[in-house]
């Protein structure tokens, strides 16, 4: 039986020394970020004075939208199958009045953006971050070929 015990317990010694050895799978949110403003200000072309004034307008809009996404994404979460039905119509009431804000948001968003950059450029926008998510998952999968 004491055979037995110590095969088992080095089973899980050397799981347990493997997986320590494994690149940490978390990233660090502040190199994901620079990296995100560089390829957006590299992608929009912009000049310095125009990087100063369009990422504060930026980083507040980014903030408004994520939460309002975030939001939206626990109203559609249903934890408890027997929902009233009055509860599923308030969740959808809420997230198209969130849906509503967000589409005011983007509004004032472009308007405030146009006093620093060209439509043509705020249109680029649009794809931009869809774009480095992908660049990054494109990265990271040619990383994990290495």
């Amino acid at each position: 039986m004491k055979k037995y015990t110590l095969i088992v317990l080095m089973f899980f010694v050397a799981i347990g020394t493997s997986l320590a050895q494994r690149p940490d799978e978390n990233y660090d949110r502040e190199k994901l970020e620079a990296a995100r403003v560089a390829f957006i200000t590299t992608r929009l072309d912009l000049k310095p004075e125009q990087a100063q004034k369009f990422w504060p307008i930026f980083n507040v809009y980014n903030d408004s939208r994520e939460k309002n996404l975030k939001e939206m994404s626990q109203l559609g979460r249903v934890k408890d199958v027997k929902l009233s039905e009055d509860d599923a119509k308030s969740r959808i009431l809420k997230k198209f009045e969130i849906e509503r804000k967000m589409i005011v948001d983007e509004e004032k968003f472009v308007k405030d953006l146009s006093s620093v950059l060209t439509y043509n450029q705020i249109l680029q926008l649009n794809g931009l971050s869809r774009e480095f998510a992908r660049h990054i998952y494109q990265r990271r999968r040619d990383d994990d070929k290495k």
